[in-house]
């Protein structure tokens, strides 16, 4: 057990753009006495924000136990760490294994939530993941490989949903992807979006069909830090003239009363919003 008073912060450091961490993040980026980043998928350009006189280690090279021996080392000596990890440490952010061992140190750490790539590509693509009539719901995964996918979470059992995929860390395996999901529920003519290395100055943008995209992103010679977005969210058009009841003037809910067309007479009905 550590007795001091430094501390952890893992944090989401965005999908690239520095002007997309969250102000928390920034702070405490600036406030550390060390940093230390993924260095492979964070720019630089993030952790520029360290304080003068701080130590800032790309971690690229190291495992998990020379990490950790860095933040417990400072950590005995009262410092602040800042731990900086692609988009959100919540999805595929590896953090489960560093906090065990700062719990058993009995080491105070905190979690601050970064801009997800999904939504960070989202966002490029101009589009709403949740399309009503379409899709609510958005299932995120990632194709097995190296890593074993648990029962029921291989993509030919998640295809069957029909809604929209956002599937991480996989580009290298895009002819597989395709093959999957063809086999399972969707059709050829399905809309998908590669979003490359979003939110850097390389950003690339490769859109198709499930039938053209694999011979699209070879052509493109992409093979790491792409995103994968699959289902008709991925087209803003295709959603026709479905709109959200929200912002619908005929729709009441806690806050607003529904109108009839032309007349501005209220009329009641049932809602949440």
């Amino acid at each position: 057990m550590i007795d001091t008073k430094g501390k952890v912060y893992i944090i989401g450091g965005g999908p690239g753009d520095p002007e997309l961490l969250t102000l928390k993040a920034k702070r405490i980026i600036e406030s550390a006495d060390v940093v230390i980043f993924a260095d492979s998928l964070v720019p630089p350009e993030v952790v520029e924000f360290a304080k003068e006189g701080a130590q800032v280690i790309g971690s690229k090279e190291l495992n998990l136990d020379q990490i950790m021996d860095l933040e417990l080392a400072a950590v005995r000596e009262g410092k602040i760490v800042a731990r900086v990890q692609s988009g959100d440490p919540s999805i595929y952010g590896a953090i489960l294994e560093q906090m065990r061992i700062l719990k058993r140190e009995g080491v105070e750490f905190e979690i601050i939530p970064g801009v997800s790539t999904a939504f960070a590509a989202a966002a490029v693509l101009k589009c709403e993941l949740t399309v009503p009539e379409k899709s609510q719901t958005v299932i995120m995964t990632r194709m097995e490989g190296r890593v074993d996918m648990p029962p029921g979470e291989q993509l030919k059992d998640l295809a069957a949903h029909g809604c929209t995929l956002v599937i991480f860390l996989s580009i290298t395996r895009m002819t597989k992807i395709v093959r999957e999901l063809t086999s399972s529920g969707y059709t050829e003519d399905t809309p998908v979006a590669v979003v490359y290395r979003v939110g850097w100055p390389d950003q690339k943008v490769i859109r198709g069909t499930l039938k053209d995209i694999a011979d699209k992103v070879r052509a493109a010679k992409i093979t790491l830090q792409a995103l994968i977005i699959v289902g008709d969210a991925v087209d803003p058009e295709i959603g026709g003239g479905a709109v959200s009841h929200l912002y619908s003037a005929d729709y009441t809910h806690r806050y607003r009363r529904a109108q009839k067309a032309g007349s501005g007479t209220q009329v009641s009905g049932n809602g949440k919003g």
